[in-house]
């Protein structure tokens, strides 16, 4: 029996087809016996493209209905698909093009040029695009395919999706995840979240990302429910739509802006029965004011790229505020000494280790760094600090390596160090996150100008601007020659952020 998870995800859809799946802001939908159709046409017109099963498809697009049934006909045909976060510049794209190598590059038709260019030098085969109102070659082409379409067979160890992430130093890494590892977590999180095919999730994340495209979609997808789509949060938008959702999804940052609206209360929240937080952490604050506003506790839950979701504080019993609740089933989670790897005794801190059919295969094309981030009993490192509670729950206390948070993105700080250090003048670079009521952690870069040399926050921050996308550029840069370091020289981060962590507070 076939393991795609496109397969599997047919079998849950309504036998009514003309049930809807998304609704865009305009209220023009599309239902399953759509999904099915285009998805078909879409399938059709890659195997036209000489898209074979394995073949990686990638696409740096806006978010739109057509984006989302180019994953499913990515699906259908076998081959692994690729998102790209639209902010990444062509340098950066580059890289990620170069060493994944795909069969098809989409991305949208203002940048068609620049990508054909940049595919010719990598020796791409195929570039295609769409654009924002869900048109382009791709579509162009697609209007003409049969919409019938016989869905590959695929095992589940196969390759579904990789997704590029990085660590505080070295190359970013694509973390290979399977049509088992997707399909088993949305299973899980179905069942856990109590998802019927009634509920209709509120949609306002990107989707290059894990929450977006592998938590809200293919949860929606494995019940046969529906999404009200929003291309990007826009807080007018979340409350016109709000009434008619029963799930909202989001980010910490989605959260905080809604409270600061005096019409988001109570009556607003009245139809909902869930609203769920990750991919950064979610202040106590926040969780009590929001509480307290609605009626509603937030559920906070814990997830990476390299295994989707891992903890969720439960649907029915107390969600703690700071928490991100208990494993999942069938995930196991042990708190491991981060020097030895051996298993902490409970309540004590240490790096979060992982083990489930959620976890990924390894890193592309990087046999020894995979090596690196497993333990011999098939436990995944996370990096992440935390301990669990008397209770069972799990706590992040902070994360092994200085990685930035900033708005539900992960930014690396060796890589913003590199674009400023490559600034004339510049003698060195150190790049934190600090607190910030909006997004949760805010990047601050603290510079040290060569001598003689005479730099300023904006003449760094307009020199990086075309480097690196905008999520990681920082929001502040402090000019300075006392750079704290140990006795090694090592430059101390932590007394940094010590110093620096008052900066986006008012007053």
């Amino acid at each position: 029996m076939s393991e795609n998870l496109f397969t599997l995800f047919t079998a849950r859809f309504p036998h009514d087809r003309s049930r809807v799946f998304l609704e865009r802001p305009d209220g023009s939908v599309l239902t399953y016996a759509d999904l099915l159709a285009r998805s078909g046409q879409l399938a059709n017109t890659l195997r036209a493209l000489d898209v074979k099963p394995g073949d990686r498809v990638a696409a740096q697009v806006e978010k739109t209905a057509e984006a989302v049934l180019l994953y499913l006909a990515t699906l259908r045909v076998g081959a692994v698909y690729l998102p790209l976060n639209t902010a990444y510049t062509a340098a950066e794209l580059r890289y990620f093009l170069g060493d994944a190598e795909p069969a098809v590059f989409v991305c949208s038709p203002q940048r068609l040029d620049e990508m054909r260019s940049l595919a010719r030098d990598l020796g791409l085969p195929h570039v295609e695009t769409l654009g924002p109102d869900g048109r382009g070659t791709l579509t162009d082409k697609a209007a003409s395919a049969s919409t019938e379409f016989v869905d590959v067979a695929r095992a589940g160890d196969d390759l579904a999706a990789i997704l590029y992430t990085s660590g505080t130093t070295g190359r970013s890494k694509g973390a290979m995840l399977s049509h088992r590892n997707l399909a088993s977590n949305a299973s899980t999180l179905r069942e856990t979240w109590r998802f019927m095919p009634d509920d209709r999730l509120l949609h306002a994340l990107p989707i290059f990302h894990t929450h977006g495209l592998f938590v809200a979609i293919n949860i929606t997808l494995m019940t046969g429910s529906s999404l009200l789509f929003l291309p990007a949060f826009n807080a007018d938008g979340m409350m016109r739509l709000l009434p008619k959702a029963t799930v909202m999804m989001g980010v910490p940052t989605f959260y905080v802006r809604l409270l600061a609206r005096s019409d988001f209360d109570s009556a607003a929240a009245r139809h909902m029965r869930l609203f769920v937080s990750g991919s950064a952490p979610l202040s106590a604050e926040t969780h009590k004011e929001f509480s307290a506003r609605t009626g509603h506790a937030i559920l906070e839950r814990y997830g990476m790229t390299e295994t989707n979701m891992n903890t969720s504080n439960p649907y029915d019993g107390e969600r703690i505020a700071g928490s991100v609740g208990f494993p999942l089933p069938g995930v196991d989670i042990r708190i491991a000494d981060p020097q030895t790897g051996a298993a902490l005794p409970q309540g004590e801190i240490g790096v979060i280790d992982i083990r489930g059919p959620n976890v990924f295969k390894g890193y592309w094309r990087m046999p020894e760094k995979t090596k690196e981030e497993f333990r011999s009993d098939g436990f995944f490192i996370s990096g992440d600090l935390g301990y669990v509670d008397a209770k069972g729950y799990v706590f992040i206390s902070g994360r092994a390596k200085d990685l930035v948070i900033s708005g539900g993105y992960n930014v690396y700080p060796a890589e913003v160090e590199a674009a400023i250090e490559a600034i004339p003048g510049v003698a060195e670079c150190a790049v934190i996150g600090v607190p910030h009521a909006d997004f949760g952690e805010a990047v601050v870069a603290v510079v040290a100008p060569r001598p003689g040399a005479q730099l300023d926050e904006k003449q760094v921050q307009s020199a990086i601007a075309g480097d690196l996308a905008k999520y990681k550029q920082p929001k502040r840069v402090f000019v300075t020659t006392d750079i704290p370091r140990n006795a090694m020289g090592k430059i101390q981060k932590k007394d940094l952020r010590e110093k620096y962590d008052t900066t986006f507070k008012a007053g």
